[in-house]
């Protein structure tokens, strides 16, 4: 792995090394280009990963101060932890389902699609599924997404042919194993699925696709990646021009430290990375970096999220083999008659006795709850995923009560459902409970919302300076050597999963940025 001074300004400083960042990272580097990558948490591997939902939630999730406000549920059951995402290298691929879906044409322009919906800051992407579509070629082959380049599905474990039973009961079509970046069979020199489970704790066996072992290691093979971790970004700085020259962070030690950079690369997830924009005002950028549309930290969209559980006679064991090993597509669609504007997927997942204590139904513990734990080598479940509506009022704000351990301002994350939320959510409840009795449940549960790792917006990306933060291409406005490379830049959310759109636009992004450096645009 290469060393790069810290005074080299003529390096790419990305920060943070998920599906964004770590993506970003490993295709400049292959074009020759010096990255830096700070990534705030530790190393894991596939041998450290831990097959316990308790002790691997301690090693890989992210657990600094955090605040919540708003009606949502989630403030309620889990105040300090608005979301499950990662701080480790690899960010939060080593943590997610794998599921790998393309958003459809009509969700780049939702505003033209949906209308004006009050209440919401509906707006169409600068993009069009058309202008992806080769970008999203490159992501599934470089993910080894199955169903695509002729790579094979998945098999489908018991808690698959329950929903599949269902399903095609009630006359759904697009009902399979789903997309998933998961070697089905062997691929770039790892092996295929072994289903084992826990693959929310890191794939042990190195099956589904992480930037952990895939992007990051590449990268570092060219020599042109400097890889650190345990390194928190505090601020980063810009010139009187007002053009970026640099980041302030804390290494592994504590010990407070400057990387000079040629340009910056944001990829901190959803809530940090606005945050560190805000973070980093000046009496240039008095309002936060990149934030002269004041819609840094707005829009904050987590996906429409529940979950239906079911028990049955039988038992089903639905935690054996793939935890989301199974999808229904047919309510992705655009149908107001269903009473709500966009669509939602419902996916199978599949908790472990910890994770399904703590959310099946927080603070509702008793005989009923009993009744559902004791039943759970029987039960069956799915997870509810929809488009939900950027508002400009759910956002991430600075809580200066309350500081991490660098002394800096955590994030607060307000959120409130908005109608077509609730109304999606009740009409996914209601098919999900369906697709089960339609297989034979005793009983059924509704599980409310709980952290989610689709953290989407804050950062959004548009044709106008005035009304978003980035172009096309995750480029600022106000700061031209200043990129978003995450969720983050997503103008609505979709109904889809969004770790492929986010790899797609950082293949898409490296490209960009190699040409502007080519002609000394930036």
């Amino acid at each position: 792995m290469a060393k790069f001074e810290q005074g080299d300004d003529s390096v790419v400083v990305i920060i943070g090394s998920g599906a964004g960042g770590g993506t970003l990272a490993n295709e400049l580097c292959q074009k020759g280009i010096k990255v830096v990558v700070l990534e705030a948490g530790a190393r894991q591997s596939t041998a450290s990963f831990i097959n316990d939902e308790w002790k691997s939630f301690v090693q890989l999730a992210w657990l600094d101060p955090r605040t919540t406000s708003g009606s949502w549920r989630v403030a309620k059951d889990f105040s300090g932890l608005p979301a499950w995402i990662c701080k480790t290298v690899g960010g939060t691929t080593t943590h997610w389902a794998g599921a790998s879906l393309r958003f459809q044409a009509h969700e780049f322009k939702a505003r033209t699609t949906y209308g004006g919906i009050a209440g919401t800051n509906l707006a169409d992407w600068p993009l069009t599924l058309a202008e992806l579509e080769p970008w999203y070629a490159k992501a599934e082959d470089k993910m080894g997404v199955t169903r695509t380049h002729g790579i094979p599905g998945l098999p489908g474990n018991n808690n698959y042919k329950v929903m599949h039973a269902g399903a095609k009961k009630l006359g759904y079509q697009d009902v399979h194993t789903g997309n998933m970046a998961i070697n089905s069979v062997p691929r770039h020199g790892r092996g295929r699925c072994m289903q084992i489970g826990f693959c929310f704790q890191g794939c042990k066996s190195g099956a589904k696709w992480s930037t952990l072992y895939t992007e990051i290691p590449a990268a570092e093979r060219t020599g042109n990646l400097d890889l650190r971790p345990e390194s928190h970004v505090v601020r980063i700085e810009h010139d009187d021009a007002g053009k970026a020259t640099g980041v302030v962070y804390f290494d592994k030690d504590g010990k407070e430290q400057r990387q000079k950079a040629r340009l910056v690369c944001v990829a901190g997830n959803s809530i940090e990375t606005p945050r560190l924009l805000l973070l980093s005002a000046s009496s240039k950028f008095p309002d936060g970096l990149a934030n002269s549309s004041g819609q840094v930290g707005r829009n904050y969209m987590r996906h429409m999220t529940g979950s239906v559980y079911a028990a049955f006679k039988q038992p089903v064991h639905m935690y054996r083999g793939t935890t989301m090993a199974g999808i229904i597509r047919d309510e992705a669609r655009h149908d107001t008659k269903r009473g709500f504007a966009g669509g939602y997927e419902l996916e199978t997942l599949a908790l472990g006795i910890p994770f399904m204590a703590a959310f099946l139904n927080p603070g509702g513990w008793g005989a009923d709850f009993s009744w559902w734990m004791d039943h759970y080598t029987h039960l069956a479940g799915m997870w509810l995923v929809g488009e939900d509506m950027p508002r400009e009022s759910n956002r991430v704000t600075l809580n200066k009560a309350v500081k991490d351990k660098y002394g800096n301002a955590a994030p607060n994350v307000h959120f409130d459902d908005h109608d077509n939320d609730v109304a999606m959510r009740n009409h996914a409840f209601a098919q999900g409970e369906k697709v089960y009795q339609a297989a034979g449940a005793i009983r059924t549960f509704r599980t409310p919302p709980y952290p989610s790792t689709h953290n989407l917006g804050t950062c959004r990306m548009g044709a106008s300076a005035k009304d978003s933060v980035c172009n096309a291409f995750g480029q600022t406005h106000d700061v031209p050597n200043l990129f978003i490379s995450d969720g983050s830049q997503f103008t609505t959310g979709g109904a889809e999963n969004p770790t492929l759109t986010i790899v797609t636009l950082a293949i898409r992004q490296a490209d960009h940025i190699a040409k502007l450096m080519s002609q000394r645009a930036i």
